[in-house]
This record gives structure tokens, C-alpha cells and sequence, in this order.
């Protein structure tokens, strides 16, 4: 036992499980260059290859060695996870523990938190953020709250809310800036960037135009929370998420120069439960209570 390379194993596993190095690689919060190493350490070890040589565009392929390998390795880290899914379930039948994006959780999660507890106090809610997928098979957390396009493998998906993107920019700098109220006014504009794949320029220009709108220049953020602090603070224009920027809206700190336009993305946020091991009343509880207060905050 001692001899086996735990950590590679678990790189190839997702490898297996995902079908591809970057997809691992993500899913583990680390380098591709860093999977690709765990790879070569696993032939090393092995002395056979696990995965054919890539051909053309094709994605990868695993020998019959590695097919067999990931088959078990991917069976075994589950049952693990099961396992350590049902010691945890010691704790308290009452708490639940969320997983969701900073940003998410700052912005549509957190002010509705109060009026959760109020309506539910019997339950603990705890909230873990991260940028990451988290398998929730090893128990880290009851539920997550994913924006993206779902639903997902190896998880239960329920469409929690829709969601449109517009521009915002701060009332100040609207008004040191002409008051622009069509899209030709953006080229006038220093461009926000969100890393968001979900918001990027691209899709607004395509949408609404102009064509002479150039969308490269301008910063970048790493969150949907500081792009839309950085407009709050007139530093430039944002394509902003309306579910995350209502409330800056309906106070006046942030205004939509461009009136009702906006892109519809769908469905855009989901309650993602796992889906190998039992959910607790108290979880499906608060999954009820999320998609009834979703209900509440319709699309901008």
C-alpha cells in the first residue's frame, strides 16, 4: 500500500472520469502541466502506457491497461467518498453546508441567509466559497450552487434561476461621460472585463453591436464581485450578470445606461445535489427554500 502513488492515481482518475488533462485539471484546482506530470509518474511506475499517443484531434484514448486502471481507481475513490460521505453524516442532521462561487455567495447568497434562518431555525447553514468544482461526493459540502452551462455528470442537477447580461456603469461616470443611451456610446467607454466564460464582450458586441466597439482593451477581473466593485467606483463600464448586480441597481448605485437591452443567457444557475449518496431532509429543505427565493428575482 505504501508503494502505490496515491496522488497520481487520483490525477488519472479524474482523467478518466472527465476525458480530458485540462478538464482534470480543473476539477483538481491545479496545473494541466501538473496532471501531465502525475501521468508520466503512473507509466513510469506502471511500465506500460495508460493512455495512446494523441492522433490528430481526436481526444484522449486509453489502452486496454489503462481503461482497466481507471475503471478501478474511479470505483475505489467512490466508494471512499461514500464512505466518508456517511461518517460525516454524524454531525448535526440540522446543518447544512453550501458550496457556491465568491462571487455568488457575496452577492445573491448571503443578504437571503437571515431570512433563511428566520424561516428555518432549526437549521445551521454554513458556506463554503471557491472558484473550483468540489466533488460532492466526500461529504465537503451538502449542495453547491453552480453558474454555467448544466447539468453535469455524475451529480443531481435542478435549474435554480435565469439570468441576462446588460451594461452598468456608475452614475458619476455616466454623467461625466455625455449620458450615453445606445450602444455607439460604449466606444467612448473603458471596458470592464469579467473572466467569467459566461459574460464576455463578445457575446454584447454580436448581440447589440456596434461593430466598431473594440472589446480587447480595458482590465480584467478575476470575479463577477470585483468588476462590478470596480464600476461602482466609475472606473469604467461592465457587462454585468443581472442577478448579481440588482440590488447596486435598484439602489442607484450602479445604472444600465442602455435602458432594457440586454443578452438572455437561460437557465444559468443550478442546485447541484450529490447524486451517490442519501440527502438529508435538511438539505432538501434548504434546495426547496434556494429555488423558492430564485423565484423571487426574475430576470433583468
Amino acid at each position: 500500500m505504501k508503494e502505490l502513488p496515491l496522488n497520481a492515481l487520483r490525477a488519472f482518475a479524474v482523467v478518466y472520469a472527465s476525458g480530458g488533462v485540462r478538464a482534470a485539471a480543473r476539477e483538481l484546482g491545479i496545473a494541466h502541466s501538473a496532471v501531465s506530470r502525475h501521468l508520466a509518474e503512473l507509466d513510469a511506475w506502471l511500465g506500460v502506457p495508460i493512455i495512446h499517443p494523441p492522433a490528430g484531434r481526436r481526444g484522449l484514448t486509453f489502452t486496454s491497461q489503462g481503461e482497466a486502471l481507471g475503471r478501478a481507481t474511479l470505483s475505489g475513490l467512490r466508494e471512499i467518498a461514500r464512505a466518508v460521505a456517511s461518517i460525516r453524516e454524524t454531525r448535526s442532521e440540522g446543518s447544512v453546508t453550501i458550496s457556491t462561487t465568491p462571487s455568488f455567495a457575496a452577492r445573491w447568497l448571503l443578504p437571503r441567509l437571515p431570512a433563511l434562518e428566520e424561516a428555518h431555525p432549526h437549521i445551521e447553514v454554513s458556506v463554503v466559497v471557491d472558484s473550483r468544482i468540489i466533488d460532492l461526493g466526500t461529504g465537503e459540502a451538502d449542495l453547491a450552487i453552480r453558474m454555467g452551462r448544466g447539468p453535469w455528470r455524475d451529480v443531481d442537477c435542478e435549474p435554480l434561476m435565469e439570468d441576462s447580461l446588460y451594461p452598468v456603469m456608475s452614475p458619476a461616470l455616466w454623467k461625466k461621460s455625455g449620458r450615453p443611451d445606445k450602444p455607439d456610446g460604449l466606444t467612448r467607454l473603458r471596458l470592464l472585463h469579467d473572466r467569467d466564460p459566461e459574460t464576455p464582450w463578445e457575446r454584447w458586441k454580436a448581440a447589440h453591436g456596434p461593430a466598431s466597439l473594440d472589446v480587447h482593451g480595458g482590465p480584467r477581473f478575476a470575479s463577477s464581485d470585483l468588476v462590478l466593485r470596480a464600476a461602482l467606483l466609475g472606473q469604467g463600464v461592465a457587462l454585468a450578470r443581472h442577478q448579481l448586480a440588482a440590488d447596486d441597481v435598484a439602489s442607484g448605485a450602479l445604472l444600465r445606461p442602455l435602458g432594457d437591452l440586454s443578452v438572455e443567457l437561460g437557465t444559468a444557475y443550478w442546485v447541484v445535489l450529490p447524486k451517490y449518496s442519501q440527502v438529508k431532509p435538511a438539505t432538501r429543505t434548504v434546495a426547496d427554500w434556494l429555488k423558492d427565493q430564485a423565484s423571487l428575482s426574475p430576470v433583468g
